[in-house]
């Protein structure tokens, strides 16, 4: 969780020095992460409700094997040019980098921008 959460501010910091940010936007090979992130508000509020910071650590995981999958294609490779779909792509590797620092302080581990 602390690595996918490091590797997301990374990809952030690295699309700054390509000039681009985030935009957000659906991506389409990413709905299982979109869904994720969607969903993390009610896990976060079962697991406060139920005294069960497993389910909350569970889900954290499942956010970080999904958003590792995504990284790899959020910067453009070569010279090819930053597209919308980059852009989404960022947007949504941010997101996921913000629930996993959240969930980590919840849960009393740090979350460090780098590793």
């Amino acid at each position: 969780m602390r690595y996918a959460h490091a590797r997301s501010r990374a990809v952030a910091r690295n699309a700054v020095d390509l000039g681009f940010a985030a935009d957000p936007g659906h991506v389409p090979d990413a709905a299982h992460l979109e869904a994720l992130l969607a969903d993390h508000p009610r896990i976060l509020t079962a697991a406060a409700r139920d005294r069960a910071p497993d389910r909350l650590a569970r889900h954290l995981v499942t956010v970080a094997d999904a958003a590792l999958a995504l990284l790899p294609a959020v910067l453009p490779c070569g010279e090819e040019k930053p597209s919308a779909a980059h852009r989404a792509r960022l947007a949504l590797a941010e997101a996921a980098g913000t629930v996993l620092a959240g969930g980590l302080a919840l849960l009393g581990i740090d979350a460090p921008d780098h590793l």
